[in-house]
């Protein structure tokens, strides 16, 4: 039997189709692409906004049609948050929300059987993440989620619903599955969770504890943070990281809006002040470091005023980089009854000014690096032909070069900027 996979969404999405991958491969299936006939094909879906759902629609019904005679299977956040898209994507044989996609091979044994549609979208229970994978197909960075849900039900977001609440992975279990990523060579490990910071809550252990974990192993290299909350990112945290050397200086610090009034609609749980003095401590504990965020514009209620107050923030904190993206009604959240939605025009204009404003702070940083040498791990073919790769505060590197360098770690002078990085000659 021959299985497929597409998948939308965060990184915790792509860990967790791994984690299919792997139960499916125990079982005997080949792992195919869409174009290799494949017996089963998976769609692991994205509700992070509307955008998302839409696309999860769009996906399944293309596929669909691709791909008649497979047995045509969703899951992921999408029916979590949504049980009754079943109903409404009914073209998908299975139907598994992300709290049961871990019994995917009996579910598919059970359909081979009698051939009846199956429907399993059950509540997550407050239990350790305990699932672990063995490795990725590329053979340099491996994502290894340590934590997952959230209890922090933002006015935006739909998540907390579509995940649970808060759990964390055993440490012990963070050592297990590192060896064995080290032991199929990936040489960086990028830690990831749905509220990363909450790592360890409810046990005697931290993010800071997970790092060091993860960073003891042989043949670990790097170790990466992925998305992380302002407000949790206590001294005492950032004191234990500085520590480890491994610890790549990149800090992704969700900002969402740089101007409190919006912060409090949103019911973020930190304003600018916090933000800004968790940046300068970061900046003090690690040399040459990078902080890049998130950042929403035309949310609910979001004036001109409060705009120009978040670009001016944007402004001031000098980002290396900025993800920004319009605000997506969700149904379901508070802020979806909330009366002075932004015309879609003006979202729309605003976020080109953003986005104008982080090219802008993005260059700035990337003229801090002219002239200096990295380690650079490089990791794969880019569409133009060049090989691409990351230093270890997240600038990317371009170079002309055959694919033995992929999955090296090589100093690289860095000189020419071009296309949100560096193209350089080795």
């Amino acid at each position: 039997m021959r299985a497929g996979f597409y998948t939308l969404g965060c990184k915790v999405n792509q860990y967790e189709t791994q984690l299919m991958r792997e139960a499916l491969t125990k079982r005997g299936y080949e792992i195919v692409g869409e174009n290799d006939c494949p017996d089963v094909f998976v769609i692991n879906s994205c509700t992070v906004t509307a955008e998302s759902d839409r696309k999860t629609r769009q996906t399944v019904r293309h596929y669909r049609k691709k791909l008649p005679n497979a047995v045509l299977v969703l899951t992921g956040c999408v029916p979590q948050a949504f049980p009754t898209v079943a109903d409404e994507l009914d073209c998908a044989d299975i139907v598994l929300g992300n709290a049961s996609n871990v019994d995917l091979p009996d579910c598919l044994d059970r359909f081979f059987i009698d051939g009846k549609r199956i429907i399993d979208i059950r509540q997550h229970e407050k239990k350790n993440v305990n699932a672990t994978v063995s490795g990725f197909e590329s053979r340099t960075k491996a994502f290894l989620k340590i934590q997952d849900g959230c209890d922090r039900f933002c006015t935006y977001c739909i998540i907390p619903f579509a995940r649970g609440r808060i759990r964390s992975k055993d440490i012990c279990d963070i050592q297990t599955e590192v060896t064995a990523l080290a032991q199929k060579g990936h040489k960086e490990v990028v830690l990831i969770g749905i509220n990363l910071t909450a790592y360890g809550i409810g046990t005697q252990y931290n993010l800071a504890d997970a790092v060091a974990t993860a960073a003891a192993i042989d043949g670990i290299e790097r170790v990466r943070l992925g998305s992380l909350e302002p407000d949790m990112m206590t001294d005492e945290i950032i004191d234990r990281l500085a520590e480890i050397p491994e610890l790549c200086p990149q800090f992704h610090l969700s900002l969402q809006s740089g101007c409190d009034t919006t912060l409090k609609r949103m019911n973020r749980h930190y304003d600018t002040a916090l933000y800004r003095e968790v940046v300068e401590k970061l900046r003090k504990k690690f040399t040459l470091c990078a902080i890049t965020t998130d950042l929403m514009v035309g949310f609910a209620g979001e004036s001109d005023e409060d705009f120009n107050t978040s670009a001016q923030f944007v402004r001031e904190i000098g980002f290396s980089k900025v993800n920004v993206f319009p605000y997506s009604r969700r149904k379901g959240t508070m802020a979806d009854q909330f009366t002075d939605h932004i015309n879609e025009q003006v979202k729309r204009e605003r976020t080109k000014e953003m986005l104008k404003i982080a090219d802008e702070t993005q260059l700035e940083f990337l003229k801090t690096r002219i002239g200096q040498t990295y380690p650079v791990l490089f990791e794969s073919r880019a569409k133009d032909g060049l090989i691409e790769g990351y230093t270890p505060d997240y600038t990317l590197v371009r170079a002309d070069a055959g694919d033995e360098i992929c999955g090296q770690i090589i100093d690289v002078k860095l000189d020419t900027i071009g296309n949100g990085g560096f193209v350089v000659k080795l």
